[in-house]
């Protein structure tokens, strides 16, 4: 995809990349292909997502130095995410296809060792979308991106 490519102007993921002012949970961290955010509708602190800077729909159509990012850094959240929250390992998943996100976006879920059973793999997915007031406090989402963005490798933030 080229850098020229217009992003959307109803693109939500899109209108973030060069807002100033961000709040650690918006902006963990922003590199020239990625942005990393903890996910704003869940109950699962931790949750994150990993998108891209341009606008993308599909993972084919990733520019080549977004995709060489992609991996080494999908690697480093996980680490970032085992010693901030304790998880036993992380999800990664792809969809982009809720009304709305379209955008291409990975979610990066820490997967507990005490985790219920009713909870693992895609039933994850059950504590994304619920009411506001069963979200994971702001002041949480900060803390826990403030300290992801400690343990990552000094890139751009």
């Amino acid at each position: 995809m080229s850098e020229s490519v217009a992003r959307p102007p109803d693109c939500f993921a899109c209108g973030n990349v060069d807002t100033p002012d961000l709040p650690v949970r918006e902006r963990i961290i922003q590199t020239a292909h990625w942005r990393l955010a903890h996910a704003f509708n869940t109950s699962w602190p931790g949750w994150l997502v990993l998108l891209p800077t341009t606008h993308a729909t599909a993972l084919a159509e990733l520019e080549p130095q977004a995709a060489a990012e992609l991996g080494p850094l999908l690697r480093d959240v996980s680490a970032a995410l085992d010693a901030v929250v304790g998880c036993v390992k992380t999800y990664v998943v792809l969809f982009a296809e809720a009304e709305g996100f379209g955008h291409l976006h990975f979610h990066v879920i820490p997967r507990m060792a005490d985790q219920p059973d009713e909870l693992q793999g895609p039933r994850i997915f059950r504590l994304l979308g619920l009411p506001p007031d069963q979200w994971v406090p702001d002041a949480e989402m900060d803390r826990i991106g403030m300290r992801v963005r400690e343990l990552l490798p000094t890139i751009a933030r």
